[in-house]
């Protein structure tokens, strides 16, 4: 027997036991009279410890342990003189009485404790050296909790688990595939799936009714903090129901997941437009934990001499409350941040609305205390605040509104992340129009179903069509989004159409789905939350890469095992593939 009970498991009531821990040494402590051995396992860290009443053999084992290494220890807990707080072994320790090495170490790279000395880069190298840290360990296990969670709510609301194919047919719409060469068919591909969304499709008209999974996506875009080429989805499906129904369902396993796993209590969800987040937030994914409104200023700001304003089709505005004493360096570092390329703002108007109920902006020239007044009155700024102002194209400026809205947010300590705000973002445009390729792109994807009183409108005015789509969003981060399905094989064909499919390309792409159709589907919605995005949230942390056990970098790699990597040359020949190695050079 390796062990009796787990390094994080002991405590005052089971002093004068005989006990056999096993574990890795974190780090040894040689106080002369006195030695101390920490050894750690997954549950916690418990104290050994080798005095004048310990035999001379197992003393002089200490000599040949180090930093890692695998041991199995026997002794008697005993209460300790000097109690640690910090942990919960912490009132006692173990009297040795035996030290076996299981396993020896090379020193570690970096330090194997919380506030490790080890750069991100190192630790994805060695990333088994990492999860033995407790803080990625316990994002690990948050993650399994977390995943348990759903299995529970969705198994008791009648939901069927059911794998879908991970081999499946690459598609010309959304994020790049990756693509997979077919050794049996030559010259034909796989693609990995971007998601399950045919396939749960089919579980509808199959008459599966509920379904969900917990799996894996993969697309071959560009990374970033909440990216990766291989992600988790919880993905959902449900048959005769509608936009309500849904929303409903899984509000209901959100609020569960709080509940069960922060221990917190969440409101009820808001249901907000997508017109008023933009209109209002400058964004999709509003973070709705403080105001700070965007607020129109167009009508009241033109005509007045200004000439930036005078020929810009929006101006917009954001009031922040109690920064009125912002510095001139301060309010250039603020025109810099919105004149990058992220950002892509032209420039940026202050008002000042000081204390004394005066006025000071940086277009004293052009308007009077009484439109400065106006412009607080609408933005409802107070003495003390500070008014920023941009102009130009009304998307790019909301959206730039946005991002600064953000950054004054993050500058004020308003995001605070132990407050949960979540909401539904509904009635999103169905479809988007490229000026590159001169043709419409579905918002979400082809199937999503337009609302119906909108469907007269493809065949006049399609920019304008609303989706019956909905995105959940938590604190400004998109956590999850869906739609009801188009379930008629005439409104998918008209959609394909508009999308700039010929009858044959539709046909070839999605000809099994469209075929399916017609032998009776039924109304039917779904959803697919961020898994990772929605872990890492629960973990407080602006990254996914720490709840995900086995990471890619920024670039795509995995530095751990070194891949992707070049492949043999038969294995090349045997998937019917040259790669011209010097033609890219």
């Amino acid at each position: 027997m390796y062990r009796t009970h787990t390094c994080g498991e002991l405590r005052i009531e089971n002093i004068n036991q005989e006990v056999t821990l096993s574990g890795w040494v974190q780090r040894i402590r040689d106080l002369g009279a006195m030695s101390f051995i920490d050894l750690r396992d997954r549950y916690g860290i418990t104290q050994l410890v080798v005095d004048e009443q310990t035999d001379a053999s197992v003393a002089s084992m200490l000599d040949q342990l180090g930093r890692e290494f695998v041991i199995q220890a026997k002794g008697t807990v005993r209460e300790r003189s000097s109690k640690n707080k910090n942990i919960p072994t912490g009132e006692i320790e173990i009297a040795l009485s035996e030290i076996n090495v299981l396993s020896q170490s090379d020193i570690p790279p970096f330090t194997i404790q919380d506030d490790t000395d080890g750069g991100d880069e190192l630790r994805m190298k060695y990333r088994y050296l990492d999860l033995r840290r407790a803080p990625v360990r316990d994002n690990l296990i948050l993650r399994a909790k977390m995943a348990h969670a759903v299995r529970n709510y969705l198994n008791e609301k009648d939901f069927i688990e059911t794998e879908t194919p991970v081999l499946i047919k690459s598609t010309p719409e959304g994020a790049r595939d990756f693509v997979v060469p077919s050794r049996m068919n030559a010259g034909e591909f796989y693609a990995l799936p971007q998601s399950p969304q045919t396939f749960k499709q089919l579980l509808m008209v199959a008459g599966f009714d509920r379904y969900y999974q917990i799996v894996k996506c993969f697309r071959d875009e560009d990374l970033r903090a909440d990216r990766q080429p291989e992600f988790t989805q919880i993905d959902c499906e449900m048959s005769f129901v509608e936009q309500k129904d849904v929303l409903e369902m899984f509000e209901g396993l959100t609020k569960y997941m709080f509940k069960e796993t922060l221990g917190v209590e969440v409101e009820d969800f808001p249901w907000m437009p997508y017109s008023e987040a933009m209109e209002k937030y400058g964004s999709d994914k509003p973070d709705t934990r403080f105001e700070m409104l965007i607020s129109e200023l167009t009508e009241t700001a033109k005509g007045k001499g200004f000439g930036v304003f005078d020929a810009a089709e929006y101006v917009g505005a954001i009031a922040a409350k109690g920064c009125s004493e912002y510095t001139r360096k301060q309010l250039d570092g603020l025109t810099e941040w919105v004149k990058r390329p992220q950002i892509g703002a032209k420039g940026l108007v202050y008002v000042k609305c000081n204390a004394d109920g005066s006025f000071k902006s940086s277009v004293d020239k052009f308007y009077s205390e009484e439109d400065l007044k106006t412009w607080a009155e609408i933005t409802g700024a107070e003495a003390g605040d500070l008014i920023l102002v941009m102009s130009g194209d009304k998307e790019h400026i909301q959206e730039a509104l946005g991002s600064l809205r953000l950054e004054m947010a993050n500058q004020l300590g308003l995001r605070d992340k132990n407050i949960f705000k979540p909401l539904w973002v509904v009635d999103f445009p169905l479809l988007e129009w490229d000026e590159d390729t001169q043709r419409f792109y579905a918002k979400h994807h082809p199937f999503t179903s337009p609302k119906p009183e909108d469907i007269p409108l493809l065949d006049t005015d399609p920019g304008k069509v609303r989706a019956n789509a909905y995105d959940l969003v938590i604190n400004g981060v998109e956590i999850g989004g869906g739609s009801v399905r188009i379930f008629n094989s005439e409104l998918q064909a008209k959609m394909f159409d508009k999308l700039g499919f010929t009858p044959e390309q539709a046909q070839a792409q999605f000809g099994f789905l469209m075929n399916a159709f017609k032998f009776g589907a039924p109304p039917h919605a779904g959803i697919a939350f961020g898994f990772d995005r929605l872990v890492s949230m629960f973990a407080g942390l602006e990254t996914i890469r720490d709840v995900i056990a086995f990471p890619k970098n920024n670039a795509g790699r995995d530095v751990m095992i070194d891949s992707p990597a070049p492949i043999a040359n038969e294995q090349l020949d045997e998937l019917n593939l040259v790669i011209d190695l010097k033609e890219k050079k």
